[in-house]
């Protein structure tokens, strides 16, 4: 499809040289009007360069403004087109005797002969194209003098600096593309070509987004597909999937583009002005994933080099030449073609290996410093990583290195997992453990660990008989293999303790915590950090049991381990601050626990910053303890405050976000605003019901409490379907005897003993358990 911009009739009395501009010329007339723009600024000289990317369309631009501007009359006194990589003065001289009728002396030399085109030009609006300018020390001998009637239009693959003014253009929309590929392909030819029917379309796409959206590429597709009609775009699709950048579409440039190059060959002209290092650089990012690259983890695949000589080849080589984007700050991005490009020359070098090496050890070194020690690193690091862990593993494959494969997967699920990407998570898991004993053993410490992991998923999920299994093997092999006494096997002990409380199994649980104490203490020593998360675990489950007494001397315990060991200001301190105050919350010790969490959220804000989802459960808890003491008005700022940073740094659908809809939700239902109340509840609702499945004990808490809003409200009908889908889940994943399970029974009977009372029971149904229910409690009041 041809521009439908205005074509005015073309001035004949405007000297001009200008190349063939292609007559297809889609997504640019924006930068055109923009273009235009700066060219007319107050500048003593205005020159404006096109730079960008080999194949971007800087000359295809500046050929069709300079098209645009002579059909308008916009530069009466000429346009001079002239191609930087020849000589400039020739040419100059050449359009001046040739275009303006000028006689230049054969007896001056070069500079003296421009320096006379200048002075007799004709004194009207002139514009001066310097065409693929290598280097502004190439052009500045023979440009315009300043303050006269020219205007100067560059295109070059460099970031110039002043006096230049940069005019930089990036790939094409996808619609622009799809429409530049149409173009080309359909040019000449008559009614609709049955390649790009609807039935294609996302084919269409897929073929445009892997080239990158770039001009070139979608040019050189598409003239190949003109010449073959009866090509489909599934067989080019596959042609280029099995022969990349070599394949003849990307490699045959047509005589009659305005680009005489394919796209290697495009590239490789950028290449070929990279030093070493440079090149080292480019072959070494192209290992990573087509995202944004966290430059950290570029400098630490380089550990031995200079982090400002990195920094250098980064920026006066990659990012002057437009091989590298700059997205963000500390991050940046290849173009897919050029991902594409870079990878064929790291294929070539003799120190591929090493990089490879290099690049999976920085990945995992990133994997696990994210996952075990977070530090500032939130979520939204979490999600720019695991593009690149997926490279990691995809290289893990190719080498084919089971065990690292194995290794590999295992980081990428605990990322998942971390994400709320439970489903994500599970196949990478089970992939991990069977590579594990096909290449280990069954018996092996690795096994259990994966299996441990596996297993902590399942407890996420709520899917407790599948997680004990695991628990219990994984504990096996490690008091098998390890001893029975090896830190190994207390991480095992905790683990599988851990799930037994949340079944409420108190009484297996209890001897599994001491053990695993008891263990820690002896192969640790008694004030190491992890036995202050045992005293934390083991205090949570007194505190489960009532058992406050007993609670607070371990959570004292810990919190004094924690400020001699690690600092009284470290994150792991924050969270026993956390649990004692809990502990003082629960026992209606309000005052003893407001400054505790005050501490905490101070300690989480200075250490891991105001946005870590850390950080947010400390809102949640202080704004709990307000809402116990009726401070509504304080506790709701710091709900929202803890909700728009799960949903910034977990996303919008993470169940930690349900947990904090619930509990803003109650907030609301308690000042009686119930309109507010009910699309939170429902959505938190929703959340859980999507990511731990309809059948998780947090589903059942979450339509507990929508029960709970819908009797307060009179929609007793409503009410009871909520609570007879909560109870079975409760019974059959806690048990008939777990608190929790009790306290939904207590719910229920308290609900119909109310809709008794407000002689509503019409409104319930006719559920055996409902109506056996209300015949006990109507026979119990004597009635």
């Amino acid at each position: 499809m041809q521009s439908d911009r205005p074509r005015p009739v073309f001035p004949p009395d405007i000297p001009s040289n200008l190349p063939i501009a292609s007559a297809i010329f889609v997504g640019r007339d924006e930068e055109l009007e923009r273009l235009h723009a700066q060219l007319q600024s107050n500048a003593p000289l205005a020159i404006s360069a096109v730079s960008g990317m080999g194949g971007i369309g800087k000359t295809e631009l500046a050929t069709q403004y300079a098209l645009q501007r002579r059909d308008m009359g916009t530069y009466p006194g000429g346009i001079c087109w002239l191609r930087a990589r020849e000589d400039l003065s020739t040419q100059i001289v050449l359009f001046a005797e040739s275009q303006l009728g000028l006689t230049i002396p054969e007896d001056k030399t070069p500079a003296e002969k421009v320096a006379l085109c200048w002075r007799n030009w004709h004194p009207k609006e002139t514009l001066m194209v310097f065409d693929d300018v290598q280097q502004y020390a190439d052009i500045a001998p023979v440009l315009p003098p300043q303050r006269s009637q020219f205007r100067v239009l560059l295109t070059t693959r460099l970031t110039l600096q002043s006096p230049v003014q940069t005019f930089k253009i990036t790939v094409l929309s996808e619609e622009k593309a799809i429409e530049l590929l149409r173009a080309f392909a359909t040019q000449g030819r008559t009614g609709n070509d049955p390649r790009f029917s609807e039935a294609v379309g996302a084919l269409e796409k897929q073929l445009c987004q892997w080239l990158g959206y770039l001009p070139l590429g979608l040019e050189l597709v598409g003239r190949y597909l003109a010449r073959k009609p009866d090509t489909s775009l599934e067989t080019l699709w596959q042609r280029l999937q099995d022969k990349r950048l070599q394949a003849k579409a990307l490699k045959d440039a047509a005589s009659e583009m305005t680009a005489p190059l394919g796209v290697t060959a495009a590239f490789e002209l950028s290449w070929e002005v990279l030093d070493e290092p440079a090149r080292q650089l480019a072959a070494l990012l192209s290992l990573f994933a087509l995202a944004e690259i966290p430059w950290t983890l570029v400098e630490a695949c380089l550990p031995e080099k200079d982090t400002e000589d990195v920094e250098d080849w980064r920026d006066e080589s990659l990012l002057n030449l437009h091989l590298l984007e700059r997205t963000g700050q500390g991050t940046y991005q290849l173009h897919q073609l050029l991902r594409e490009f870079f990878a064929a020359k790291r294929e070539q070098r003799a120190d591929t290996v090493e990089m490879q090496r290099s690049f999976r050890s920085a990945v995992l070194w990133a994997a696990k410093r994210s996952s075990e020690t977070p530090e500032r690193s939130l979520l939204a690091e979490t999600t720019v990583l695991i593009p690149h862990l997926q490279a990691v593993v995809q290289l893990s494959e190719m080498s084919e290195q089971a065990t690292d494969v194995a290794v590999d997967l295992a980081w990428l699920a605990e990322l998942y997992r971390s994400q709320g990407r439970y489903g994500e998570a599970e196949p990478l898991y089970l992939r991990a453990l069977d590579i594990g004993e096909a290449q280990l053993g069954a018996n092996h410490p690795a096994v259990a660990t994966r299996l441990n992991n596996l297993a902590g998923l399942y407890k996420l999920q709520g899917r407790y008989g599948e997680a004990e299994p695991l628990y219990l093997r994984a504990l096996d092999i490690s008091e098998a293999q390890l001893g029975a006494n090896h830190p190994d096997v207390a991480t095992s002990l905790n683990n599988l303790a851990n799930l037994y409380r949340s079944q409420g199994r108190y009484g297996e649980a209890e001897p599994l915590y001491l053990r695993a104490l008891d263990i820690g203490e002896a192969q640790l020593g008694a004030n190491h950090p992890d036995v202050a998360t045992r005293l934390n675990n083991l205090a949570n489950l007194y505190r489960s049991q009532g058992r406050y007494g007993e609670a607070e001397p371990l959570y004292l315990r810990a919190l004094d381990i924690g400020e001699a060991q690690l600092g009284a200001n470290h994150p792991d301190v924050a969270t026993s601050l956390n649990n004692l105050a809990g502990l003082y919350h629960l026992q209606g010790r309000y005052g003893e626990a407001e400054p505790l969490y005050l501490r905490a959220l101070d300690i989480g804000e200075a250490q891991l910053g105001a946005n870590h989802p850390d950080v947010a459960t400390s809102l949640n808890d202080l704004a709990l303890l307000y809402r116990s003491q009726g401070r509504y008005g304080e506790a709701e700022p710091l709900y929202l405050r803890a909700l728009d940073i799960g949903e910034a740094q977990l996303g919008a659908n993470h169940p930690d976000v349900a947990t904090w809809l619930n509990n803003l939700a109650g907030l609301y239902e308690s000042q009686g605003r119930y309109g507010e109340a009910e699309p939170l509840y429902l959505r938190a609702l929703d959340i859980s019901e999507a990511q731990l499945g309809a059948n998780h004990p947090a589903v059942a808490t979450r339509l507990n409490n929508l029960a709970g809003l819908y009797r307060s409200q009179g929609r007793y009908g409503e009410a009871e379907l909520l609570y007879l889908r909560a109870l079975p889940i409760l019974v059959n994943f806690l048990g008939a005897n777990h608190p929790n399970t009790q306290q939904g029974w207590q719910n229920f009977l308290i609900f119909l003993s109310q809709v008794i009372q407000a002689g509503q029971t019409a409104q319930l149904s006719d559920h055996a358990l409902t109506q056996d229910l209300l015949r006990q409690i109507q026979e119990g009041n004597g009635g």
